[in-house]
């Protein structure tokens, strides 16, 4: 066989393969695509007062801004499947990305999220209690553990949420979890890995809903390298009820610690009230070490008493954090109050 006929097969066989390929990525090519920007911005005043151990350097009263922009990209596939992409970037002192994350819809087979930085939905009931500020833990100068779930598998992990089914009146769904490097919670570039961080995790979260109830929990576990002795484990369980402007809620949760360390459990009630332009919220968390060996475990109790009011794009908040025992140091107490002025754009 000549040269020229040979390379006239070729040519032939490069334009089979490649009308192959065109027509099966026809299948995922998007057919309408969108881009938006969104964000906010925060103007705080705060002021602490504690009597805690760090109490020189975490007391005092300020004035900051907080500026969040959010880039949503989404379009759809010629299969129905839908393709979307969310980064957060925090511009606090220096920007960051605070979430990202790809999402694939798959209609009635569920859907896909690759999350790069944070939004797993293990992750997101790691506090379910209704407020109208912020979450109780926010304001205190102690370290909660009371949102631990799925700390260690929001970041570099992908998640498999099933579709909403129903029976009658109640719904069901779930999720499952895989992180195959749980140890590391910070952004990895594509195709990176952390070395030092070897450990894999997963989570499973279930959510039933129905009548104004609303019931979930989930469990995660975190399989340690060989060097450790015990494994991490989490659980958190919570219900949660809706009528008309009032909603409860009720949380618990237990971290089963790796290396034999010192289990942590605590529970958290709240309640809120929202109606036209008016929000009003008060909750109590209490949590600490379990007791060990006959060893009395000091309790931190917090709360947080919030109101906001909304105009148009503008909202006015004030948050009022307490905080018993902070850091588990008995016989002392942790304050903060905050009040904010923010803008939606």
């Amino acid at each position: 066989m000549n040269n020229l006929k040979k390379e006239t097969i070729m040519n032939n066989f490069k334009k089979v393969g490649l009308s192959a390929l065109a027509g099966s990525l026809a299948v995922v090519s998007a057919q309408a695509s969108e881009m938006t920007v969104t964000g906010d911005t925060q103007i705080v005043w705060t002021s602490q007062e504690g009597s805690q151990a760090d109490a020189a350097t975490s007391n005092g009263k300020g004035i900051g801004v907080d500026t969040d922009v959010y880039f949503n990209a989404s379009g759809e596939l010629d299969n129905g499947f839908t393709l979307a992409f969310f980064t957060a970037q925090d511009m606090d002192g220096s920007a960051n990305t605070s979430s990202m994350q790809a999402t694939l819809g798959m209609g009635s087979l569920g859907t896909i999220v690759f999350a790069d930085v944070g939004g797993s939905s293990a992750n997101a009931i790691d506090d379910v209690l209704p407020f109208a500020y912020e979450e109780t833990w926010d304001g205190t100068s102690h370290t909660s553990v009371f949102h631990g779930f799925g700390g260690s598998t929001t970041s570099g992990a992908i998640d498999y949420r099933t579709p909403s089914f129903s029976i009658g009146d109640i719904s069901i769904s779930g999720s499952y979890v895989y992180d195959p490097n749980a140890g590391d919670t910070t952004q990895v570039s594509a195709g990176g890995i952390n070395a030092s961080a070897a450990a894999s995790g997963e989570a499973y979260t279930v959510k039933v809903a129905g009548y104004g109830f609303t019931v979930g929990g989930g469990n995660e576990e975190v399989t340690t390298d060989a060097t450790s002795t015990s494994d991490l484990q989490r659980s958190t369980a919570y219900v949660k009820y809706s009528n008309g402007p009032i909603t409860l809620g009720y949380q618990e949760f237990y971290t089963n610690s790796a290396d034999l360390a010192a289990d942590l459990s605590g529970d958290g009630i709240g309640i809120s009230f929202a109606q036209d332009n008016y929000s009003i919220s008060y909750a109590e968390i209490e949590e600490g070490t379990d007791n060990i060996s006959a060893t009395t475990a000091v309790q931190t109790e917090l709360s947080a008493l919030q109101a906001t009011y909304t105009m148009g794009a503008m909202t006015i908040g004030v948050s009022m954090y307490e905080t018993d025992n902070p850091g588990a140091g008995a016989a002392t107490k942790y304050e903060e109050t905050e009040v904010s002025l923010s803008f939606a754009f």
